[in-house]
Parts: structure tokens; sequence; C-alpha cells
């Protein structure tokens, strides 16, 4: 009797390194890694594995992010259908975060795949395997964070013994060390910045003016050589170079402080002064003051409204790129006025994003439910009291007259976002989105708890909103009496009667469902083969329930 032959399973191994340190070597740590994992492969030869000779390393990459080269081309080939297992020496190789390893063993099972630690029994295809994986992990997050406390505990401590302890390095000075010793010609420059900005009392005309004699910011090089600084000084650093007590001789560090090794720049007679014309002419604005008669900022509809979580208000900036392109911002006027200590988390967010986010949500409300709805943002605006962005969740103010116009709260529960909360503060209703905002391969996402994004993009679907268009003028037809039965409108339509009866469910749908199939913004589970093939319910609410509308 012939055994059958095992079936092929190709392997991959993946190694990576936290540090750059000894990886110059003949033979490192990550040559270690992999010979283990070589052996281990070999050593399951018998059942089916062969060792695929691409190679996975990552020296000198932390675990705590996907952000890895070797690893996004391990990934995107497992997705291809190129690999069956990675082999791994320990987990924590693969990664420390929790929520990373959800991700990647969300590609794994999609793709029928599977990973092997060598020095740990794992296997992910078990629930058993699962449980064991993510206690383990929880302990390598654990360590994780418990190592980046004690880094911070020290920098903190060093700061109040008055040390440099590195950072961009203001204009004056040069690192030497872990203090900070003057650069004679830069000096000079800053003592002329204050001084000016005495005799002008205006950070505006002082960076033109600084702008007209060529002065720019400091020069300095990366580990990997290349130049930076040496741009004109904007407002923004002007505001920063100007409050930055670093010049007093002292370590700011947190909203304090400290006593520093290194030698001033500026005298408190200059510097104190300074203080206080900036406070002078600080803007002050109040927390709800109510948009312009005119209508919102041109390009910034969220001007005066928004706020990070700190609650400092976000004022809208614009860059323009090389090529043209103009970039908008709101960015915490804690940065634009040099006081960052009092900058929330969320101190800098894309302008398009953010307004894409409470327009989808307007949308689902039903205030906004055209596809150009976007660019009618002066009425829009009246409906919104304030926008708090922090970095877990998103908070949209509803004003007062919200539930007057849209009914009671149970029927603004049926519009939100499966993801969102409702709650009535007052007379003010707040929509809470649970929401992060991602930098992902150089552009920024809403991305929702489990991962998706937050925003719904338009994606009208051909074959649903033409059979929508198509079933409401069969129920005209019916209704207005010009064919009597479903069978007769099937055979005037050359159609079996009974995909035609079920075809005709598209046309009593609940309207918003409508509403969202004609702008491309239905639910993911609504699809004509959905309507069709499902039992779906006559009452609105029930197909609210069915397509998690």
């Amino acid at each position: 009797m012939m055994t059958a032959k095992p079936k092929t399973i190709r392997c991959a191994i993946y190694t990576r390194k936290s540090s750059e340190e000894g990886l110059d070597q003949v033979y490192n740590s990550l040559d270690a890694q992999r010979d283990a994992c070589a052996a281990y492969v070999m050593s399951q030869v018998g059942e089916g594995w062969i060792l695929l000779p691409a190679a996975y390393d990552d020296g000198g990459f932390s675990g705590g992010n996907l952000v890895r080269p070797a690893l996004k081309r391990l990934l995107a080939d497992i997705e291809a259908g190129r690999i069956d297992v990675v082999v791994v020496y320990k987990v924590d190789r693969l990664t420390r975060s929790l929520g990373d390893f959800a991700r990647i063993v969300d590609v794994l099972d999609k793709c029928g795949a599977s990973f092997v630690s060598v020095t740990q029994a794992f296997n992910t295809t078990t629930s058993m395997g699962r449980l064991t994986l993510n206690v383990l992990l929880s302990f390598a997050q654990f360590e994780r964070e418990v190592t980046g406390e004690r880094i911070r505990d020290k920098i903190a401590a060093s700061k109040k013994l008055g040390m440099w302890m590195g950072g961009n390095v203001p204009l004056g000075y040069r690192p030497s060390g872990r203090t900070l010793v003057i650069e004679p010609d830069e000096a000079e420059t800053v003592r002329h910045i204050f001084a000016r900005y005495l005799e002008l009392g205006s950070v505006h005309l002082l960076a033109l003016e600084l702008a007209a004699h060529k002065v720019t910011s400091k020069v300095w090089a990366t580990a990997a050589g290349k130049a930076r600084g040496g741009r004109p000084i904007n407002r923004g650093a002007l505001f920063h170079l100007l409050r930055n007590r670093t010049y007093l001789g002292e370590i700011p560090h947190k909203g304090a402080s400290y006593p520093g090794q290194h030698p001033a720049i500026i005298s408190p007679d200059i510097f104190e002064p300074v203080q206080r014309k900036l406070d002078e002419t600080a803007t002050t604005l109040k927390p709800n003051r109510p948009a312009h008669k005119s209508g919102p900022h041109k390009g910034a509809p969220l001007k005066g409204v928004i706020f990070d979580g700190s609650g400092e208000r976000l004022s809208p900036v614009s860059a323009r790129r090389k090529g043209g392109a103009t970039y908008r911002y709101y960015v915490s006027r804690a940065l634009q006025t040099g006081t960052r200590q009092r900058a929330g988390p969320t101190d800098r967010i894309p302008a398009g994003l953010v307004e894409d986010l409470i327009i989808d949500r307007l949308r689902r409300l039903g205030f906004a439910a055209g596809p150009d709805a976007q660019a009618d943002w002066a009425d829009l605006r009246g409906w919104i009291a304030r926008v708090e962005v922090s970095p877990s969740a998103t908070t949209l103010h509803l004003s007062s007259d919200t539930e007057r116009r849209l009914g009671d709260a149970n029927a603004i529960l049926q519009r939100l976002h499966p993801e969102d909360q409702l709650i009535t503060d007052g007379e003010c209703l707040k929509i809470i989105m649970p929401l992060q905002f991602v930098r992902r391969r150089g552009v920024t996402a809403a991305i929702n708890p489990n991962g998706g994004g937050a925003i719904c993009r338009p994606r009208l679907d051909a074959a649903l909103s033409s059979a929508l268009v198509r079933t409401e003028a069969w129920k005209r037809k019916l209704f207005a009496g010009e064919v009597a039965t479903v069978d007769e409108l099937a055979r005037s339509e050359q159609m079996n009667p009974t995909y035609a009866s079920r075809m005709l469910r598209v046309a009593f749908l609940a309207p918003e469902l409508k509403r969202a199939i004609l702008d491309g913004r239905q639910p993911q589970g609504l699809t004509l083969q959905a309507v069709v093939t499902r039992d779906v319910p006559l009452s609105w609410q029930g197909q609210r329930a069915l397509f998690g509308r």
C-alpha cells in the first residue's frame, strides 16, 4: 500500500532586531535567528515543509509598530498566496503589540496561513493557541510600556538636573555631551530677534523683516547626513523662539523649567518684557464664539468650532508644496503662539479628513443628503456647536434645535454609524465617534477601533441603484393599475415571476436606505444579491437592523 505524499507547505523565516548595534558583524543576531528557524523547518521535511529562499530581515526596527520594510514584504507575499507558514524565533520578533498581532493574524487567517515560533509551541489555527499567544503578547506589550516609562522617568530626572537630553537644538547653540554651548554668530541673531520684536511689537512684521534680510533657521544634519533647516523663519517658529526659556539658561520640561547647565543667551531683562508683549498682543477667543455672519472661513468651514482634546482651539493653516498642491490643516493655536505645552496630542489634523468625517456623520443624520452637500457648509455650520478631536475619539456637538429637525433621540439613534454613541448633555446632543487619526504610508486616515475606515466613501453600486430605479417604475405601474399582478409585470419585462417579485423588495426599502443607495453610501451588506436572496422584513426598523444602518 502506497503512502500519500504530504502536501507541500511553503515556509518563510522572519527575523528582527530592535537596534542596529552588532548588525555589522559577520554573524549577527539576525543570522542566529534564521539558522534556528531553518533547522526547525528542516526537522519538518517529512511533513512536507520546504524553506523559501527569500529573506525577511528587519535590522534596527522596533516591534512596537508595523512600519518595517521586510514585514511589509512578508505580508504582501502572504496575501499573494506565496507563503503557507511564517516561522519566527520568538513571537515578540514578529510584534510586541496586541493590536498589531490581531491585524497580522487576520491577514494569516484570510489567506489560510499560520505561523510558528520555534522556541514556543504555538499554533494560531486553534483557539487555545490564540489565547496563549494573547497572554504572551500582553506581557511583551507590558514590558515595552514599562521600558518606555523608565526612559521617560530618566529623561525627566535628567532635565530636572539641568541636563540637555536631545531633541531639536535651538538656534544659537550646539550640543556638547549633555549640555549646550553657544554658537557666537547664531547667538547674535537670536539677540537681534528679541531686540527687534520689542521695537516692532509684531511677529508678522518681524518675520517679513527677517525674510528680507535672508535670516534663516538653524542648519543641521540628520543621522544619515542629510542637511536640514536653512529656511526662512515663519511666524510659528518665531513664536516658539521668543517663548523658549532655553535662552534663559533653563531646561523646559512639560510646562516647567529647571536651571540648566548651559549658559544663557538672553537676559531676564529682555526675556520678560518680550513675554509680556506676546501676552498683550495674543488674540483672545471665546470658546463658543458663533461663526461670522459672512459664513465660515473660506476653505476652512470648521474654523471657530474645532478644538483639540485639551480644549485648545484648532486654527486653519495651509501650505503650498512643489507642483502647486496646497495642503490644509487645523493646527492648535498653542503651536502657533509658541506655547506647545498647552497643546493636546491631536495638535495637527488634515483639514480635508476631519471635514469629510463631519460631512459623513451629518449626511447620515439627514442634514446633507446629496453629493454636493460638502460645498454647502454655510447651511451645515448652523447645526454644529463644537467639534473636539482627542487621540481616541472625535466628539460632534450638535446645536440645541437638532432634535426639533430630526425627531427624538431614538430616531437619531437609528441613523448613527454603528460605532458611534449618542449622548444628551442638557439641550445639546453629542455624537462620540471612537476613532484614531493614524498615519499610514505617508497618508493620515481615520480608523475605527476594529481597524476599518471611519468614513464611508461614496461607492455607487450600479446593479443596486439601477434596480432601485427600475423597481420604483414597476411599483408605480402596479399602484396605477397599469398591470394587475406581479406575474403580468414579469411577462411584460420578459422575466421570471419569482425573480421579479424578489427584485420588487428594493422598491419597498426604507427611505434612508434608498437615499443611501443613490448617494453611493449604502451599508456594506446591502447589495442586490442580498435583497433578492435574503428574507428582507417589510418593517423599516427591521430593514435597518438587517443591513446595519
